[in-house]
């Protein structure tokens, strides 16, 4: 997303708005997805973002006031929080894996399809950064006109990957194992079904799907290295993995994340210790 404009529509059936949260958790902001052609509409809204007025009617009028259903990648409150608002502000349901998020009964199980004008969706059940989190396939048509681009495929990915640098395994919710293997399903994913770009929870459009994932997986196995080394050398807690392999992030806010990962790490090597 272009942190410089709030609305970005990046294809006929394919629209961002940026939320005005940003951090070092965030990025530049929440990106929330319209999916569909708002004419003739209905659209579906993924992760409507925080509880923000001006925000939530802001997409509304991008999705052309007509919604199918509010979509969320997991329950984080920066993806999920203006959920139940903007339900209300467009007559519509939510949903979710996690019950707890949901408006009506309708979950978000792997496997299912949603289909709107022009647009259709395949829920991929990626969890690993919560163990709640989906990813969507987007099949839409690229351009208008008979000298388009024709049918192209997207991947929404919410924070299994982000626009730039490394997301967090969040735990005692995330599991580094299942991580790895969701990037091993997008991977596959992305091979199989010719993804072109991944449209990430936060930062910008990806144009390079294969390669990003690939860094992924590379970055992850590189840290559990570095770990496995520090643990070796005598590192018994979460503290001091971040101290031997996260030094710069001491006193930032990004140190809880960094526990959170280390965390995660641990539990991960003493699953899979050999005995």
């Amino acid at each position: 997303m272009n942190t410089h404009q709030r609305v970005e529509r990046l294809a006929p059936a394919v629209a961002g708005v940026l939320a005005p949260n940003p951090g070092p958790m965030t990025l530049g902001g929440t990106n929330t997805w319209v999916l569909g052609r708002p004419e003739p509409g209905p659209v579906l809204v993924v992760d409507p973002g925080p509880d923000d007025e001006e925000h939530l009617r802001r997409v509304l009028e991008v999705a052309g006031g007509r919604v199918s259903a509010v979509l969320v990648t997991h329950r984080h409150l920066d993806h999920v929080a203006g959920a139940a608002r903007f339900a209300g502000l467009a007559g519509c349901g939510v949903r979710a894996v996690d019950p707890a998020w949901r408006v009506g009964e309708d979950g978000l199980p792997d496997g299912a399809v949603l289909e709107v004008s022009g647009a259709r969706v395949e829920v991929l059940a990626t969890p690993g950064h919560t163990d709640d989190s989906v990813s969507l396939l987007l099949t839409h048509q690229g351009e208008d006109g008979p000298a388009g681009q024709g049918e192209q495929v997207d991947l929404l990915t919410g924070d299994t990957v982000l626009g730039f640098g490394s997301t967090v395994i969040t735990h005692p919710d995330g599991d580094l194992g299942a991580y790895l293997a969701s990037l091993d399903r997008l991977l596959d994913v992305v091979a199989t079904r010719a993804v072109a770009r991944v449209l990430p929870g936060h930062g910008p459009v990806v144009a390079d799907p294969r390669g990003v994932l690939e860094g992924y997986r590379r970055h992850r196995q590189e840290r559990l290295a570095q770990v496995r080394g520090a643990v070796a050398a005598g590192a018994s807690s979460p503290e001091d993995v971040v101290r031997a392999v996260y030094p710069e992030v001491l006193g930032t806010p990004l140190e809880r994340a960094a526990l959170q990962s280390a965390r995660a790490q641990l539990d991960h090597l003493a699953a899979h210790r050999e005995p």
